[in-house]
Parts: C-alpha cells; structure tokens; sequence
C-alpha cells in the first residue's frame, strides 16, 4: 500500500518551502542539466534572476504550492534554459530546482531559447506534494 498523507499535512509541507526560502527570495533560471540536489553547485550559464514577492506563495491547497509569478525580466545571457532554483535572498543557499519547459514542467517560460536582454516570462510554477 502506498503512503497517504491528509491534504493539511500536504500543504503544511508545500507551505515550508515559503517558510524556509524567507523574504525576498531569488529565482534563476539555468542552461544546461541540473544538478543532482541544491547542495551541489549550480551548472550552467546563469540565463535570468528575478528577486520574487514576499511572500513569494500563498498557503498552498490541495497539496499544491503555486508561487506568485515574478514580473518579466530581462536575460542576462543567450542559451536554452535547462533547469530553475530557488534561493534565500542571500543568493548562495538554493531551497529547491526543478524543471524548467513551455508546458507539463515545473515552471513553464513562454520560451525556452532564451535571448540576453530579451524578456522572459514565467507562465505557471507549482509545487506539488505527493501522498495523495
């Protein structure tokens, strides 16, 4: 039998990534693989940063964490983005990665080539715990 967890257990989980990334947390977006876990060093061409709202999600729901879409921004470098994570606002320790596509990601961009000084769109970012 498969664990399942109650949705108030699931959205206090999905709630911790707010809690533990804090205020004014970052978002970059990578070229390339991403790496094995957030303690190892980030690969790749650094494409775009955004500093996100603060909060940068409401309470989840329904095990869904769905973070408030940052403005565009402009890139800071041309390549196909590969991979997004999420840093407190010191800008060295990542919380989370995951991936990045134009739909069915994690976080989806209008455009995954991505042009320095273009804007980049964020379109739709979840995080979704299982258990369900």
């Amino acid at each position: 039998m498969a664990i399942q967890l109650s949705t108030t257990l699931r959205n206090g989980r999905a709630d911790q990534v707010t809690s533990v990334t804090g205020s004014a947390a970052l978002l970059r977006i990578y070229s390339g693989s991403a790496p094995a876990d957030c303690i190892t060093a980030a690969s790749g061409t650094k494409l775009v940063e955004h500093t996100l709202a603060t909060p940068f999600a409401p309470g989840a729901s329904g095990g869904v964490l769905s973070p408030t879409l940052p403005s565009n921004v402009n890139a800071l470098a041309t390549a196909t983005a590969g991979y997004w994570r999420l840093y407190k606002a010191d800008g060295t320790t990542c919380t989370a990665q995951g991936s990045v596509g134009t739909s069915g990601a994690d976080m989806n961009l209008n455009t995954l080539s991505i042009v320095s000084g273009g804007p980049v769109q964020v379109n739709s970012w979840t995080f979704t715990e299982g258990g369900a």
